[in-house]
């Protein structure tokens, strides 16, 4: 990996956690009882922008992920991460 991939990788790891943590914030306010009517339709726009760009970053950064397989040949092969499926894996 060049140090350029990974100034971004470690810019967009502190852009979710960023992310992440206000929208928790954003939820505690949410929950707070002295929220105006206003306050809390701002607030709840928000989070499901931060939510909707949480949850991108969690797709693009699944689709990145691989697990390499040894072949019969000795040879590895990439293969796509399915979550779930290291349960099963795990389990054989």
């Amino acid at each position: 990996m060049n140090p350029a991939s990974s100034k971004r990788e470690a810019a967009k790891k502190l852009d979710f956690e960023k992310s992440l943590a206000r929208l928790e914030e954003v939820v505690r306010k949410l929950e707070a009882a002295n929220v105006s009517l206003d306050e809390a339709m701002k607030l709840f726009e928000e989070g499901v922008e931060l939510s909707r760009a949480c949850q991108k970053q969690l797709e693009e950064a699944e689709a990145r992920v691989e697990i390499l397989l040894k072949q019969a040949d000795g040879t590895l092969a990439a293969k796509p991460f399915e979550a779930g499926n290291e349960e099963e894996e795990n389990s054989g």
